[in-house]
């Protein structure tokens, strides 16, 4: 899909009050494209669509949890009615766990996957037939991980929902194909959003403390949400299949492929490590 210039055409984006979404919404909506954004967090939402507004875009603004169904469908409808068919679909909204499987409640199993995998089938679901009905093709962006395809013990239920975010991209790629649309599984890598500092940290008391580390890791590597967003438009413009973003995403992609026992190798050596820390209390 060419979105080197989108005016007239609509793109929805969740998750947009923060991070990744919100700057690929405003990146979209530099190109002219009409947003409808949706998110939980109000405040970042209104700051989102106030920025939209200051670049002379149209925006739609609504309060929802991509986890409910009702609420989607609800999106949608409104959606469809004042705002017309999408050019795009961005399904972005997504949390974080840390911990591993032995330690991940099945509280914790159901926000994750009803968030991160089921708000994507829901917005698939309540979107694509629109636009296939409309027959004049388009492009859905699912944002997944690298972590979508290297997984870790310290990252058990976020791999699994990456996993299956990449997954279902690719089915969905395959079958709308014929219909003129798109499908990009994003997968970031290590970038300085908001997700490090609101994951939940599961297991031994110690993980507060690897926390505190992760996030700042992810801001001394300074890879923006900027960044990402034009890769984003980069990858839809080139209709990529998978997108990894971040140069350490790539190596992890490649490595995944030829060289999995150096990789398993080398995941393993890192989670000894920080085994070692959470055991010494974080110290």
């Amino acid at each position: 899909m060419d979105v080197r210039r989108l005016t007239g055409k609509t793109v929805l984006v969740t998750g947009a009050a923060s991070g990744i979404g919100r700057a690929t919404a405003l990146a979209f909506a530099r190109r002219g494209a009409r947003l409808a954004i949706c998110d939980l967090d109000e405040a970042g939402l209104a700051e989102t669509a106030k920025r939209t507004r200051d670049l002379g875009g149209e925006v739609l603004v609504r309060r929802v949890d991509v986890a409910r169904s009702e609420e989607m469908q609800a999106l949608a409808e409104t959606v469809h009615s004042e705002v017309g068919v999408l050019d795009i679909l961005m399904n972005n909204a997504g949390v974080a766990i840390g911990g591993g499987f032995l330690h991940t409640g099945l509280d914790d199993w159901n926000w994750i996957v009803n968030i991160n995998l089921m708000g994507v089938v829901y917005g698939c679901h309540f979107f694509l037939p629109r636009m296939v009905e409309r027959g004049r093709g388009g492009h859905v962006v699912n944002v997944s991980s690298a972590a979508g395809y290297v997984a870790g013990e310290a990252m058990a239920a976020y791999a699994t929902t990456k996993f299956a975010v990449l997954g279902l991209s690719e089915a969905l790629r395959a079958e709308l194909v014929r219909h003129g649309i798109g499908v990009t599984a994003v997968c970031p890598g290590i970038i300085n959003t908001p997700i490090t500092r609101n994951a939940r940290m599961l297991g031994p008391g110690g993980m507060a403390a690897i926390q505190d580390e992760v996030i700042a890791m992810y801001q001394r590597r300074g890879y923006t949400a900027e960044r990402v967003a034009e890769n984003i438009l980069r990858a839809v413009q080139r209709n990529r299949a998978v997108a990894p973003i971040s140069p350490e995403a790539w190596a992890m992609y490649y490595a995944k492929r030829f060289a999995p026992g150096l990789l398993a190798r080398l995941g393993a050596r890192l989670t000894a490590r920080m085994t070692a820390r959470v055991a010494g209390g974080g110290a």
